[in-house]
């Protein structure tokens, strides 16, 4: 095999591949020796079929298995050559058939080039000049107390009342909605159960119920939010015809063990317990996502180099068709979002570059520092990824992730990722700082505007705004 080198620019690399004939034939010779004891051909005995027949009859089709055995093989010309593509290279070779026929004859050499581009040499840094700050928050027992008593509410019981609704009181209710005097789709519910203060409906409808009394109809006017899911509905005046059906007081709520045990749970204090587990847990997460965006950062600013074309064009595509669809889905454009379509390209085409960029750097540092995803957490991750489907659907997903290399690696990913970021926190400078909860929570608009947007209900519901376009390029936080 004879490889020459065609190109050599920057990350990209073609190489010319020949294969001499006499090789080509010397591997079909190979073939048909193993083939002839195995053979059934009529008129002759196993093992006795004469080496030219045989060769007339499988000489074209075992020299095409050649053919892919060779191409299959690529990736030990790269090996030799001491490189590492960054996708699997192009190849290309003879579309002309009487070309071909002399190659599948064995009358020519086989000739064909590949092009791909190489992932660069990265030589690591010392990481112990990385330093951040991490953000801590202690909670307190009093936001403990708080989480438990709003979890602790789904126990809480209610009692029919004579008289006005107040805040805090459960309304049962029917409600017609209306647009321009026409009902929509999702706006109608009979017997529906709303908590007043508790705001599961749209700004201003909960506020319009307190007064009301039992039997009483009244029409409740409201505004749906600009960014409403429903594109029909957002920015809309609607009309609710409401009749109220009846009202209750809430009882008294006592955390106390019988409480927790209408929740599941043996005591009060196993209550407490989980509650503030999850709570921990929940600021915990937004302490090591800021912790990673530093370190992110730091990595950014000490690795300056050209990333391979193809990885980044892939990693704009997959940005650029979620920002896609999520403005779709919105119901809104690059011009609500006071951008332009070229400036959003521009700008995701910065973040693809860095995405790439970092992920390469990430890679040989784990690499080198031997890190390694387990089956088992393999497992986990992919039970947990299966569980997003319905249930009829998860076994074929199951199988489908268990025979596609690629899928799995995308479920690998993250996993290695992570423990790469808890490599690095044992190697760089890291400085815990106690914050309160507001500075904790305190996301910079691109962090927040990244986060999906929330299913709606048809009903009038309220919904929290939803990302903005621009923000795509802050879902590097989980880069």
């Amino acid at each position: 095999m004879q490889v020459t080198e065609t190109l050599n620019s920057g990350l990209k690399r073609e190489l010319k591949v020949v294969v001499p004939a006499k090789d080509m034939e010397a591997r079909l010779a190979q073939r048909l020796d193993d083939a002839k004891g195995k053979v059934n051909l009529k008129g002759f005995r196993p093992g006795k079929v004469p080496a030219q027949h045989l060769r007339r009859v499988y000489g074209k089709s075992f020299m095409a298995e050649v053919v892919n055995e060779i191409l299959a093989d690529t990736q030990s010309i790269l090996t030799d050559r001491g490189e590492k593509p960054a996708i699997q290279p192009e190849i290309s070779m003879t579309e002309d058939e009487k070309e071909a026929e002399k190659v599948l004859s064995g009358d020519a050499d086989f000739e064909f080039s590949m092009s791909y581009e190489v992932i660069p040499p990265i030589e690591l840094k010392d990481f112990s000049d990385i330093k951040i700050t991490r953000q801590v928050y202690d909670v307190p027992d009093e936001e403990v107390e708080e989480q438990v008593k709003r979890v602790a509410d789904s126990a809480r019981t209610y009692e029919l009342k004579k008289g006005k609704a107040a805040d805090g009181d459960k309304v049962k209710l029917d409600y017609l909605g209306k647009i321009d005097g026409e009902p929509f789709d999702g706006g109608a519910a009979e017997d529906s159960e709303v908590v007043i203060g508790m705001n599961q409906f749209i700004a201003g409808f909960e506020e319009q119920l307190v007064g009301l009394k039992a039997d009483d109809e009244t029409t409740i006017k409201v505004t749906f939010p600009q960014e409403y899911a429903a594109a029909h509905l957002a920015g809309k005046e609607a009309e609710f015809d409401v009749k109220i059906k009846e009202i209750s007081k809430p009882n008294e709520l006592e955390i106390n063990d019988e409480t927790a045990k209408q929740l599941g749970l043996e005591s009060a204090d196993k209550l407490r317990e989980i509650v503030r587990g999850q709570l921990e847990n929940q600021f915990g997460q937004v302490t090591r996502q800021k912790a990673k965006r530093q370190i992110l950062d730091a990595l950014d600013e000490s690795y300056k180099f050209e990333a391979p074309s193809k990885l980044v064009e892939a990693e704009f595509e997959n940005i650029w068709n979620q920002v896609t669809r999520d403005l779709e889905s919105a119901g809104r454009t690059f011009e609500d979002e006071e951008t332009t379509e070229e400036e959003a390209r521009e700008e995701y085409q910065r973040l693809a570059e860095r995405r790439v960029r970092l992920g390469l750097v990430l890679s040989e540092i784990g690499e080198k520092a031997e890190v390694t995803v387990g089956d088992e957490e393999m497992q986990r991750a992919l039970i947990e990824s299966i569980r997003r489907y319905p249930p009829h659907q998860q076994q074929e997903i199951y199988e489908f992730y268990r025979q596609n290399p690629q899928a799995m690696a995308n479920i690998r990913a993250p996993l290695f990722e992570e423990k790469v970021i808890d490599h690095l926190l044992g190697e760089i400078a890291v400085t815990d700082e106690k914050v309160s909860r507001d500075e904790l929570m305190a996301d910079d608009e691109d962090e927040a505007e990244m986060k999906p947007a929330k299913k709606e209900k048809a009903a009038p519901k309220k919904r929290a705004a939803p990302k903005k376009a621009a923000a795509a390029k802050k879902k590097e936080k989980g880069e």
